[in-house]
């Protein structure tokens, strides 16, 4: 089978995964996302605080150009300057949070990027990537082509979630 990786950083202890698809490749056919985490991370996403304690589990190049910040949240390392994240509680509140990925979806999606699959989960965070579309639209409604700064709460998270709203 597939490489197993271990991982062991602030919010995992020694928790397993193996690799069964090739990385970047092999996606459910009803995901298609814009961007790969290595182009996210160098846009600027997550005011700059997400994976900075657990680079060994990802390809080195993912972080070579990555915005990240060393010090705490910097709203202003994320592509359009601005906060479009919820607390980390919020999402274990509302019950997003799924144990294998303690950081949320983009966790996740760095996960399955590499190769691991768990097709429940993978059916589950599929379905929420497919619902940020109705915020694609919303742009579309309500910025002129070609202005990157309508909405850019909305494009941020739109960017958060792998869509590339630059393009919109």
């Amino acid at each position: 089978m597939g490489r197993v990786i271990t991982v062991n950083d602030r919010m995992q202890s020694d928790y397993r995964y193996r690799l069964t698809a090739p990385a970047g490749r092999s996606f459910d056919p009803a995901f298609q996302p814009d961007l790969t985490p290595k182009q996210m991370l160098e846009l600027g996403v997550f005011c700059g605080k997400y994976l900075t304690d657990c680079r060994d589990e990802f390809p080195a190049n993912w972080f070579a150009r990555a915005r990240l910040s060393s010090t705490g949240r910097d709203c202003s390392l994320n592509y359009f300057g601005v906060d479009a994240s919820q607390p980390l509680s919020v999402w274990r509140r509302k019950g997003w949070i799924h144990p294998d990925d303690p950081r949320g979806w983009f966790q996740w999606y760095c996960r399955y990027y590499m190769g691991r699959r768990m097709p429940d989960e993978d059916a589950r965070q599929i379905g929420r990537w497919k619902a940020m579309r109705r915020h694609v639209s919303q742009v579309r409604k309500h910025c002129e082509p070609g202005d990157p700064m309508c909405r850019p709460r909305q494009r941020q998270a739109l960017l958060h979630w792998a869509y590339d709203s630059r393009k919109i």
